[in-house]
């Protein structure tokens, strides 16, 4: 007889959006000088709607749980007892951004392997390394990539505009949150919701929205460059209050690249800036409150003042009548040295083409981790995680039009009130707040802006405190200010779930 035909090789398919089946593999880190192991799940959660459960969304995230040891081949995985193991569930901002910063710059067990201690890419191809910063010993991590980033995707004849709002973004990031932790048997766990930038607009809705419709009370927030209330960081006409609260956020700039006068260059950072502060709150304030009414003489002995701290010259703030603002102070600042400054971290410079222009050409800070976290997540996650997606990842995408129907309408958007909200509903609730000096995207001062006017009692104001950092938006992009974070972040984590006592031996 003929000898048999070979049987045709498996074709792949053209397009594979999803695996049929999570990923789920096994490592382990080094962190605080003890081994930590634990398991890693690459995978999706279905959105449904409607009284059949139509597919609606599929979100992706990547999750991280820790095991009682190491875990071989055959051998079933052992976990802490979730009463005693927090989980926390983090995300970037944008809006359109995916959980991809957060999770290889700080808090998961691998983060991208910078070329020096400021945090400078260096050429490709870039690679991430065991992260010993991580905060995988205090807790289980969830990274979400909300609808639209990462692989998450509206299914069926749901339209992706649909998460496209604030409401509509909360509403389906505490779904999925109900979801994983039925799923994953995790109700019994200490809960923290960690954000950055745009996230911790999410996430300050995120906390009154999970205890206000789903009954799912949180323990801690970490807000991570925070923007709660968009009026002050909105340089519009007729709103000065930005102008009040970068100034302090200028004058560290203009420190950082050595333009300030050199009786107030020599001072420490530290000392500076309560200076600065006070002025900006103070007389600077007040100043811009009297218009065009102002005196010709006070308007040039303001002047004078906001040229000193910010390193610009008295000239060009009486052109922009005391007004220095976002973008233009980025291309005004270095302009004599033909650079620009970045907006997520003023630390980095590039130049344009134009050294005449009002505005920069690009972020030099945005270029400098766009490619690194982009290029090291989606080799990480083939060859460490083992997902396998033919989608593109969305690292940061466009999702505009966004909607901030009831949160906007004729007004600037502020969810403060939300945080408050959730704050005077869970009084045990502590918020950790983290900015970065150098950030001229979310100023720090405007972040102790909103808390302090949050209008807390002393005893609930007492839950929020207050870190801030020598370096941009991404403080943990700079390896010392990382070291920094971490240690004040594992002591917040420690203050709000205690860490269990070691069992006692027993003798027979």
């Amino acid at each position: 007889a003929p000898p048999a035909e070979p049987a045709p090789p498996l074709k792949r398919p053209d397009f594979v959006p999803y695996p049929e089946a999570p990923s789920v593999t096994y490592h382990s880190v080094e962190i605080d000088g003890r081994t930590v192991h634990y398991q890693a799940t690459a995978g999706t959660i279905v959105l449904a709607e409607g009284k059949n459960h139509e597919p609606a969304a599929r979100i992706f995230f990547v999750s991280y749980r820790k095991t009682e040891g190491p875990v071989g081949e055959g051998k079933a995985p052992a976990f802490p007892d979730p009463a005693t193991r927090p989980i926390t569930f983090s995300f970037n901002g944008g809006p359109g951004a995916s959980s991809v910063w957060l999770h290889l710059g700080v808090f998961g067990p691998r983060r991208v392997d910078h070329a020096d201690d400021f945090g400078n890419p260096g050429p490709p191809p870039h690679r991430v390394v065991p992260n010993e910063f991580s905060l995988l010993d205090k807790s289980d991590f969830v990274f979400i990539d909300p609808v639209s980033t990462g692989y998450s995707r509206a299914q069926g004849d749901k339209s992706e505009k649909a998460y496209h709002g604030v409401n509509e973004d909360i509403a389906s990031v505490a779904e999925f949150i109900r979801l994983y932790l039925g799923r994953e048997n995790r109700w019994a766990s200490p809960r923290f919701i960690a954000g950055e930038s745009y996230g911790t607009t999410r996430a300050a809705g995120l906390a009154l929205e999970l205890e206000n419709v789903h009954g799912i009370a949180t323990n801690g927030v970490v807000l991570i460059s925070a923007v709660l209330n968009f009026q002050t960081i909105s340089f519009d006409a007729g709103n000065d209050l930005p102008h009040v609260l970068y100034l302090p956020s200028f004058a560290a700039v203009a420190h950082f690249h050595e333009k300030l006068r050199p009786e107030l260059q020599r001072r420490a950072l530290a000392d500076l800036l309560p200076e600065v502060e006070a002025f900006a709150a103070g007389e600077y304030a007040l100043a811009l409150m009297k218009g065009s009414a102002i005196p010709e003489e006070e308007a040039d002995a303001i002047a004078e003042r906001v040229a000193a701290y910010t390193g610009l010259s008295p000239e060009y703030v009486r052109r922009v009548n005391l007004r220095p603002d976002m973008p233009r102070f980025p291309k005004e600042l270095l302009r004599d040295r033909g650079l620009t400054v970045g907006r997520l971290d003023a630390r980095y410079t590039a130049a344009d083409r134009d050294d005449g222009g009002a505005t920069t050409e690009f972020d030099p800070s945005m270029v400098a981790i766009r490619s690194i976290y982009t290029e090291s997540f989606n080799d990480y996650l083939r060859r460490e995680l083992r997902y396998d997606s033919d989608l593109r990842y969305e690292i940061l995408t466009s999702v505009w039009p966004w909607s901030f129907r009831g949160r906007g309408d004729n007004r600037y958007t502020n969810v403060a009130e939300s945080l408050r909200g959730a704050m005077q509903r869970m009084p045990f609730m502590r918020v950790f707040v983290a900015s970065g000096y150098h950030d001229l995207a979310t100023p720090y001062f405007a972040a102790e802006y909103t808390v302090n006017h949050l209008m807390l009692r002393p005893e609930l104001r007492a839950n929020v405190e207050i870190h801030e950092y020598e370096a941009g938006h991404m403080m943990y992009t700079a390896r010392p200010e990382l070291a920094k974070l971490r240690r004040d972040l594992g002591s917040f984590y420690d203050r709000v779930v205690p860490p269990a006592p070691a069992t006692a031996s027993r003798r027979p």
